[in-house]
């Protein structure tokens, strides 16, 4: 405990000095993997070796070759003269979005400080034109409305003055003894590595004496409320569509070795477009080795798996294979699955459906001192399609795939994806850029759903309450 202390106050010093947010947040993480016991480590940063500019990008993604100090004033025009510089080099040149609006007279500056065109832009000369364009500036973004509070961070809706975007505003408060919370190092940390069409774009970082902002794309609801909205009652199709979309999001980090560790309704974010992506990675972490270090106070009550529940610290990706079935029941059939309200109220709840786990059904069981100790009636398992009677059998034979007492035997994300419950998708879908919207294939549409209300959406008092508990 005193070690964390000792790594968020120096996070809490780093930020008030002059140093870029990339190099202190790097420099924590360096902190954090040589100080911290393998118990804590759980909670720490995961990439220890990249740094982060303020645009949320690792060096590496920067196409950078060296650490060389250049002064954006010093440096020469070494571009060639009979060709002219045009928005769209610069966007390329910098990774930059397509609509952004560059400061007047900036296409000069860049023209006479950049080195030639066919040589890689220093990490420094970069982060340089990054800060003269507006980012990692408070003032570049434009607060509209308070969408929520919670106990570390307050969520503003904002407007980017580079494209005139909507984005969320997330401001961590930075505490003189404590520093930024963990869960916002460790989320700032694998958002500014992950970049899918299914997950939500971490697009800069701000950081002052007080606060550490975080600068999100903007979407409009949660899955949880596109449900309200819809009376709980949702088209099939647009469940098989979002079901697909939360799947090639999660299997995109299970292949870099990424958990998300909660996925709930309440962090599956949705656009106008009908877009779903995963969002509030506080409590993710990245898995290179296995270890029994992992902490099981993770994941929601209702959507966390039942050898979690029962004190497992030794598990990998099937843990979030539980809660994709817990929320694919709760699209299909407008409630939850297994609501309980206590660790054991969410295992009886579970077996009364699923059977009271034997010795063959989840091997070892019997082991389990938590199990034994709980002495659960002997339940005989149901048929879920009792349950869920919209449910088809290809989705049935999928959510009991989700759905194994043993994490082994849970089907992965990328299995899943090719589940004949998606073949009347097409077969477009499943060769997809990783940075493509499953929207960009033109046979892809959402339905009306059944429930659906004919009250337009708002961002007036009545959707602030409902918008964006996801990034607390």
């Amino acid at each position: 405990m005193d070690r964390m202390k000792i790594i968020k106050r120096r996070l809490s010093m780093s930020l008030r000095s002059a140093r870029p947010v990339d190099e202190n947040l790097s420099e924590l993480a360096e902190h954090a993997a040589a100080d911290e016991p393998p118990t804590a480590r759980d909670n720490g940063i995961v990439h220890e070796n990249e740094k982060m500019g303020s645009d949320g990008e690792s060096d590496q993604a920067s196409g950078t070759s060296s650490d060389e100090v250049q002064s954006p004033v010093r440096v020469r025009m070494r571009n060639n003269n009979s060709r002219r510089i045009c928005n769209e080099d610069i966007n390329k040149r910098l990774s930059l979005p397509v609509d952004i609006r560059l400061p007047e007279g900036y296409l000069e500056k860049f023209a006479m400080n950049s080195p030639p065109f066919d040589k890689p832009l220093s990490r420094k000369l970069r982060r340089a034109s990054l800060s003269e364009i507006g980012f990692g500036k408070l003032e570049t973004y434009i607060k509209l409305d308070k969408l929520g509070e919670g106990t570390y961070a307050t969520v503003y809706k904002g407007r980017s003055k580079l494209t005139d975007n909507l984005v969320a505003l997330k401001e961590i408060r930075l505490e003189h003894e404590e520093g930024a919370p963990c869960t916002a190092i460790r989320e700032v940390s694998l958002l500014k590595d992950l970049k899918h069409a299914n997950i939500v774009t971490l697009h800069d970082i701000i950081h002052t004496d007080k606060c550490l902002t975080l600068v999100f794309e903007y979407l409009e609801r949660d899955l949880k409320q596109y449900m309200d909205d819809c009376g709980n009652i949702m088209c099939v199709h647009n469940v098989k569509i979002f079901l697909f979309q939360l799947l090639r999001g999660l299997a995109y980090c299970h292949r870099r070795k990424v958990l998300h560790r909660d996925l709930k309704p309440q962090n599956l974010l949705i656009n106008d477009r009908g877009e779903l992506k995963l969002a509030d990675f506080g409590l993710a972490r990245a898995k290179s080795v296995p270890t029994k270090t992992y902490s099981n106070e993770v994941v929601t009550l209702w959507y966390r798996p039942p050898d979690v529940l029962l004190g497992s610290t030794e598990y990998s990706t099937p843990i979030d294979m539980w809660g994709v079935g817990c929320i694919f029941y709760e699209m299909i059939t407008g409630r939850p699955l297994f609501p309980g309200s206590t660790v054991e109220d969410e295992l009886h709840l579970i077996f009364r459906i699923l059977g009271t786990p034997t010795e063959e059904s989840w091997p070892e069981v019997s082991t389990s001192e938590e199990f034994r100790n709980y002495n659960f009636p002997r339940y005989r398992p149901e048929p879920l399609v009792n349950h869920a009677p919209r449910i088809d059998s290809d989705g049935n034979d999928l959510i009991m795939q989700f759905l194994q007492f043993e994490a082994k035997q849970r089907v992965s994300a990328e299995e899943a994806l090719r589940h004949p419950y998606f073949k009347s998708l097409g077969e477009q879908v499943q060769h997809l850029s990783d940075t493509s919207s499953i929207f960009s294939v033109k046979e892809i549409q959402l339905q009306k759903d059944p429930g659906k209300r004919t009250i337009a959406y708002s961002d007036s008092a009545q959707g602030k309450a409902r918008r964006q508990s996801v990034l607390f």
